[in-house]
């Protein structure tokens, strides 16, 4: 059973759309999503898909891509992330490829990500893209090891996945990994060990081959393990299975009878 760490179902590319992809889902044997936030505008839609569906969940926070909108401080993402079916604070991070100038805001936004995650006890979905130096320090600088969580859609270098480990955060790695063109990405994350691994889709972006330059969605995750289990000369049920531990334990909310949903929905 599979687990898409990392979704958001509530972009217009879904509209209407929500029972089939639900039903994809359970045809895929991937049993449960993470809905993603990323702006406080839209958190109250992600939220409601969590509250709907006894294997969706969301997380809380705001994207480092948005300029000029409602920033977030800590006692806001601390109030909204106490209800039950919030399991992270982000989508968060520093994204140097989209914006440049100068990005200071885009720097002060993380560090708030990772205050309220700290005090709260809760992880982190971190983006990071072209900017890894500063994630990487301002992680440190701002304790987010007291947190942990996860490194998500990873692109990076080994180095930047073994720093973000040894603070306690998993790897994630979505369609990305199955391009011609990602063989160095291949080439870290065979390195990363089992139970720092997560799988995700990102979607509506970066299908999996054979669907690349199709919308994704949370049915083709099982194409990002067969990948994997490729490089690590294993079974895909057994990256099935770590993945899935890996998402239990860290987003630990999961667990009881959250879990118990996950399985009976994907049994039948």
């Amino acid at each position: 059973m599979f687990v898409d760490s990392h979704c958001h179902l509530d972009f217009p590319d879904f509209a209407g759309q929500l029972p089939q992809l639900l039903e994809r889902m359970r045809a895929a044997r991937v049993g449960g999503a993470l809905c993603i936030s990323v702006t406080l505008t839209d958190f109250p839609a992600v939220l409601a898909l969590a509250e709907r569906h006894p294997n969706l969940w969301a997380t809380v926070g705001v994207h480092p891509d948005y300029p000029d909108i409602e920033e977030p401080d800590v006692a806001t993402l601390m109030r909204l992330a106490q209800h039950p079916r919030i399991r992270a604070i982000g989508e968060t991070g520093l994204d140097y490829y989209r914006l440049t100038g100068d990005l200071e805001w885009q720097r002060e936004r993380f560090r708030v990500h990772i205050r309220a995650a700290r005090e709260l006890h809760m992880p982190l979905v971190i983006h990071t893209r072209q900017a890894s130096a500063d994630t990487l320090r301002i992680m440190a600088e701002e304790g987010a090891d007291q947190a942990g969580g996860v490194m998500h859609c990873f692109t990076e270098d080994w180095p930047t996945a073994k720093a973000a480990i040894d603070m306690g955060f998993c790897i994630s790695f979505s369609g990305i990994v199955t391009f011609k063109s990602a063989r160095s990405l291949r080439e870290v994350a065979l390195q990363v060990p089992d139970d720092c691994l997560l799988i995700e889709t990102d979607s509506p972006y970066l299908a999996p081959v054979p669907y690349r330059g199709k919308t994704n969605q949370p049915a083709y995750v099982p194409h990002v393990a067969a990948q994997l289990a490729s490089l690590k000369d294993c079974s895909v049920g057994e990256v099935a299975a770590a993945t899935r531990s890996n998402f239990d334990r860290l987003f630990t909310r999961c667990r009881g009878a959250d879990a118990e949903a996950v399985q009976s929905h994907d049994l039948h």
